[in-house]
C-alpha cells in the first residue's frame, strides 16, 4: 500500500489589494519616509500627531506618484524583465483604475498635508508629485541620459516637505538636505543601470550606460559621489549638526566612495555595481538617522 503524497503547494494568485499596494512601491517609499521624517527632528521638536500626519501624507503622495508612474510607463514595463509582472503589464489591472487610484492618493495626501501641517508643506509635496510624473516620467526618462540627474530632484523633495511641516518655511539647511539626496541619486541609480542596461535598451530608455558608455557612466558616478560627500559635511560646517553626525557622515561616505571606486576600476563591474546599489540605500537611510541621533545627544 503506497502512502499518499501531499499535493504540491500552489501559490495564491495576486489579490486586488496586494496589487494596489504594489502600485505604491512600498519598498521605495520606506526610504523616502526616512528622508521626510528625519528632517522634522533636525528642524525642531514635532508632535507625534504631526509626525503621524506627515508619515501618512508622505506615503499617500509617494504612492500616488508611483501608481501614476506605472500608468505612464505601461507601454514599456512589458519589455523589461524586472517590471513585466507589475499589475498593468501582466493584465491584472486596467489603466484607468491605476490612474484613478494614483490621483486619489495624491489628492488625499494634499489635503492631509494642508490640514494637519501647512499649505507650504502641501505645495512642496504636490510639486514633488508633478515633478516626478510629468517632468521625469513623461519627458526626461525617455528623452535624455540626464533623466536621472535632473529627475532626481523629484526624490529630493521629501526633506523639504519634512522641514516645512515643522518650521513653515524652507531655509538653507533644508536646501542642503535637498542637495544631498539630489547628488546621491545619480551614483545610486547608475549602479543599478549598469546591471540593467539591456532591460533599458529593450524598452528604449536612454540610460547613461547605453548613451555615454560604461566607462563614462562610471566616471560620472565618481564625480557625483565626490560632490555628495562634500555636501554631507556642510551641515556640520555651518554649525547645524555636531560631531556625531560628522563622524557618521565621514564613515558612511568612505564606504560609499570605496565601493564606487571599485566599480570604476573593475573589469567585471556587475557585482561591485550591485553592491554599491544596495549599500547606497542603506547609506542614505543611516545618514539621515545620524542627523536625528546627533540632535538627540547634543
Amino acid at each position: 500500500m503506497t502512502t499518499p503524497q501531499p499535493a504540491p503547494a500552489v501559490s495564491a494568485p495576486p489579490s486586488l489589494m496586494r496589487d494596489f499596494v504594489t502600485l505604491t512601491k512600498p519598498r521605495i517609499i520606506s526610504l523616502l519616509l526616512v528622508t521626510t521624517i528625519a528632517p522634522m527632528y533636525v528642524a525642531g521638536r514635532p508632535s507625534w500627531q504631526l509626525v503621524l500626519a506627515v508619515f501618512v501624507g508622505g506615503y499617500l503622495m509617494a504612492g500616488g506618484a508611483n501608481a501614476v508612474n506605472m500608468w505612464l510607463d505601461r507601454d514599456i514595463d512589458d519589455r523589461m524583465a524586472r517590471t513585466r509582472l507589475r499589475p498593468l503589464p501582466s493584465g491584472r489591472m486596467q489603466p484607468r483604475e491605476v490612474l484613478a487610484f494614483g490621483l486619489l492618493l495624491a489628492t488625499t495626501a494634499t489635503w492631509v498635508f494642508a490640514w494637519f501641517a501647512n499649505v507650504l508643506t502641501a505645495a512642496l509635496a504636490l510639486g514633488g508629485f508633478y515633478f516626478y510624473v510629468l517632468l521625469y516620467t513623461r519627458w526626461l526618462k525617455r528623452s535624455t541620459p540626464q533623466n536621472i540627474v535632473i529627475g532626481g530632484a523629484a526624490g529630493a523633495f521629501p526633506p523639504l516637505v519634512g522641514w516645512a511641516s515643522v518650521t513653515g518655511s524652507v531655509d538653507l539647511m533644508a536646501v542642503y538636505l535637498f542637495l544631498i539626496v539630489f547628488y546621491w541619486t545619480p551614483p545610486h541609480f547608475w549602479a543599478l543601470a549598469l546591471n540593467k542596461q539591456h532591460d533599458y535598451g529593450r524598452a528604449g530608455v536612454p540610460m547613461a550606460p547605453l548613451v555615454w558608455g560604461v566607462d563614462e557612466t562610471r566616471r560620472q558616478m565618481v564625480c557625483y559621489t565626490v560632490i555628495l560627500l562634500a555636501l554631507t559635511v556642510l551641515p556640520w560646517a555651518m554649525g547645524a549638526l555636531g560631531l556625531v553626525y560628522l563622524a557618521s557622515a565621514l564613515a558612511l561616505g568612505a564606504i560609499l566612495m570605496r565601493g564606487v571606486l571599485q566599480v570604476r576600476r573593475a573589469e567585471l563591474y556587475a557585482a561591485p555595481a550591485w553592491r554599491v546599489y544596495k549599500y547606497s540605500l542603506l547609506y542614505l537611510a543611516l545618514l539621515f538617522v545620524a542627523m536625528v541621533v546627533d540632535r538627540v545627544v547634543a
